[in-house]
């Protein structure tokens, strides 16, 4: 549904705004749209069109019933394409359009210009609408449940991508020069034969010699060095029929695509709801307006219970940001202070925040960005602390406030979405072509039930026993499947 004329004036008058703030966005394609409406485009996760799957029909009654029984409301959406669209949702008010529409070019200017999203697909509405093509195409042919089956084996690997090099087309190789030896350990100038056993002392040939081997043996391994990218190794490697490595490739893609948004969440909904303060307070609100965009807008940063609030710790590190940069509270002379009443006072008048926090935007995801800007004077100014459950009182308590653990805490909730890091490490396993994985065990363990399933999905897609080196229990095991059954072995 086109815009009415009032909201195409907001819109337009939003737009200048932005623009005059310095935000460079994409086109944005505002479209009306009723309440359940956008619920059903939300369980597609914001493509109106999405191949057919049950988990985006149980999403959606998730949705749903939360919307009736009030526990949440779909205020705006916004899709990384280029044009971006944006959903607006019928029966809102003014200060709820004004407040939206910012929030979206904010958005749109973040897509476009983070370092995290230029490998993304800009074109990805019409791309979600081929994959929906080919995979009814495929249920056409082969069945409902076949594909569907294995489109669930594909969709719990997922996470198995490598998000920081996902443009190349082959899992990567060890350069020419990635330490194998020459083919002979002499230099290449002649040497008189009374100079060898100086030139050329055993502990050297024998060094020369045992490098040779390690390369030798690494080039006969496959794939010759650990591969993060599962999901590509298997499109490529794995016996799978025309079809089905097709389905593995869209899991992938679109897997890939929605990376950088979990990459970039804190960031992310940071960024946008800066801007969309400043430009409603600064800009478009009207005195009248200015109470109910207070109260909105502190539904949207507010914290509720222990859950994190990306909105409210973004918004509040970009503000942090801006203003230690304008005050000149960085750099060597800053951090060797040990003068607090010096340092409460420190004001160097730089007036370099706003162009700090731009080229934040450009370069940072929420990793890097919390560790390198969430300092202790933050955590302490925002009361932030870590916390566990007590089991004899039968409830939660504050475990600390100590910055090193509060950083900690949150770096490790968000690095890789806070799921296990994979690695394949031999596609030749035992010799017999089975398939081996490596957990990387930073003292989390893997969840017994859900690595089954896992491990049970692999094989299907591999076709032969899959395995994981990981570690349980303080000691290293190794846990197989079969397809029929499962194992554990310790080392």
């Amino acid at each position: 549904m086109s815009l009415p004329l009032h909201l195409w004036n907001i819109k337009e008058q939003t737009r200048n705004h932005a623009l005059d703030c310095g935000l460079d966005f994409f086109e944005v394609v505002y479209e009306m749209v009723s309440p359940e409406k956008v619920n059903e485009i939300a369980a597609y996760g914001g493509f109106p069109v999405r191949y057919p799957h049950w988990r985006f029909g149980m999403e959606y009654e998730r949705l749903a019933k939360s919307h009736l029984y009030g526990l949440h409301k779909i205020y705006e959406m916004v899709i990384n394409n280029d044009p971006c669209y944006a959903y607006l949702i019928e029966g809102s008010g003014i200060v709820d359009y004004k407040l939206i529409m910012a929030h979206v070019y904010a958005h749109s200017d973040f897509f476009k210009n983070n370092m995290w999203f230029q490998h993304t697909d800009r074109k990805m509405m019409d791309e979600m609408a081929n994959h929906a093509t080919r995979v009814r195409r495929y249920i056409d042919r082969f069945g409902q449940d076949r594909v569907e089956s294995f489109l669930d084996a594909c969709l719990s690997l997922d996470s198995l991508v490598d998000m920081h090099f996902p443009d190349r087309s082959g899992p990567r190789r060890p350069s020419d020069g990635g330490g194998a030896a020459a083919p002979d350990h002499r230099f290449a100038v002649r040497t008189p034969e009374y100079l060898e056993e100086f030139l050329y002392p055993e502990e050297y040939v024998e060094q020369q010699r045992r490098k040779r081997r390690e390369a030798e043996e690494t080039a006969q391994r496959f794939p010759s060095r650990p591969e993060k990218d599962v999901l590509h190794f298997l499109a490529q490697h794995a016996p799978l029929e025309n079809w089905e490595r097709d389905v593995v490739s869209i899991v992938r893609e679109e897997a890939l695509y929605f990376a950088p948004q979990g990459m970039t969440k804190i960031m992310n909904e940071g960024w946008a709801s800066y801007w969309h303060s400043r430009i409603l307070t600064e800009r478009t609100l009207t005195s009248a307006e200015i109470v109910e965009f207070a109260d909105h807008h502190s539904q949207t940063v507010a914290t509720h219970g222990r859950q994190l609030n990306p909105y409210k710790l973004g918004l509040e590190l970009f503000r942090d940001i801006e203003d230690r940069w304008n005050r000149g509270r960085f750099g060597k002379e800053w951090d060797e202070c040990d003068d607090l009443r010096m340092k409460g006072m420190w004001d160097r008048d730089l007036g370099l925040g706003r162009e700090k926090i731009f080229q934040v935007r450009r370069v940072y995801n929420d990793v890097t960005f919390l560790d390198e800007f969430l300092t202790p004077e933050f955590c302490l100014e925002h009361k932030m602390f870590t916390w566990l459950f007590e089991p004899r009182a039968n409830r939660v308590v504050i475990n600390s406030k100590a910055f090193e653990e509060v950083k900690a805490t949150l770096l490790k909730q968000i690095t890789h979405f806070g799921k296990p890091v994979i690695h394949l490490v031999d596609a030749n396993h035992r010799n017999r072509g089975e398939l081996l994985l490596q957990h990387r065990f930073e003292g989390e363990e893997l969840d017994l039930k859900y690595a089954v399933d896992v491990l049970a999905n692999m094989r299907t897609i591999w076709r032969r026993p899959v395995s994981i080196l990981t570690v349980a229990g303080g000691e290293s095991q190794i846990w197989s499947h079969d397809g029929d059954h499962f194992s554990r072995d310790s080392l």
